[in-house]
């Protein structure tokens, strides 16, 4: 008899506790749960502890955390045409548990889809010098595009980093001669402007000592002076005319 009775009660324990643990759940603060009743939303719930009605409603999980998603190499062509592969991390999170699930099949993998190819998208439309250069105005406008096309997943996307622009090796060693010939360039111009400011200043030099021929008589008794301080055995040096000119007047002029 006793037999019996534990028969009977021990499938109907069994069953209360099945209904416990499908009715009973426990979400944590970063946790939410979108509760279906009947196949229709009716609540977002959490944190905490969540009662079901076990066949009639049923929960979603969403995580509300920061996720910071890898978005893997993507092959593209430059606006000057420049085959590269660029890698980005992106950080986004849910914002609203109910658009997340009702609107998106899968909200990681679409987000996941839609990185990469609007990373594709964005930076197909520029010159490689912009994409070695200006990575934050670029991280910026894909993070734009992103958080707008995603707003109706409730989904929020806060930055897109691009990590990484690999070149191939062909194109490595273009760039390689291309910044040799431009810093031989500079060097050049620097060369012709360094030249062209001592003439200038040569001439400026040349007029100032035309205006008066003492000048130019003292300039050449100063050069003398450091000539003959080399310790030189044998110096030969030239007259100048102006000076042998002065002494001749001063020799032929008739004292009064």
């Amino acid at each position: 008899m006793f037999v019996d009775y534990i028969s009977i009660i021990l499938p109907v324990v069994v069953f209360i506790a099945f209904l416990l643990f499908q009715a009973i759940k426990i979400l944590r603060e970063y946790e939410r749960g979108v509760v279906f009743q009947l196949g229709r939303f009716w609540k977002v719930k959490g944190p905490g502890l969540i009662i079901l009605i076990p066949g009639i409603q049923t929960m979603e999980r969403v995580d509300l955390r920061t996720i910071a998603m890898d978005v893997p190499e993507q092959d593209l062509i430059s606006k000057d045409n420049v085959s590269v592969r660029v890698n980005a991390v992106l950080y986004f999170r849910v914002i609203d548990p109910q658009k997340a699930i009702i609107n998106v099949e899968h909200y990681l993998e679409a987000t996941s889809q839609l990185a990469q190819t609007t990373l594709r998208s964005v930076l197909g439309q520029h010159d490689l010098d912009e994409m070695l250069s200006e990575r934050e105005k670029l991280n910026h406008e894909i993070q734009r595009i992103l958080d707008a096309q995603t707003d109706a997943w409730g989904i929020k996307v806060a930055n897109v980093e691009i990590k990484r622009v690999d070149l191939n090796e062909t194109m490595i060693r273009a760039i390689a001669r291309q910044a040799e010939a431009e810093r031989q360039r500079r060097a050049k111009v620097i060369h012709a402007e360094g030249e062209m400011q001592a003439a200038q200043m040569l001439v400026n030099a040349a007029k100032l000592l035309g205006e008066d021929p003492r000048g130019i008589q003292l300039r050449y008794l100063q050069t003398l002076t450091e000539i003959a301080g080399d310790k030189n055995s044998t110096i030969v040096f030239p007259l100048p005319i102006d000076l042998i000119g002065t002494v001749v007047d001063k020799l032929t002029t008739p004292k009064s």
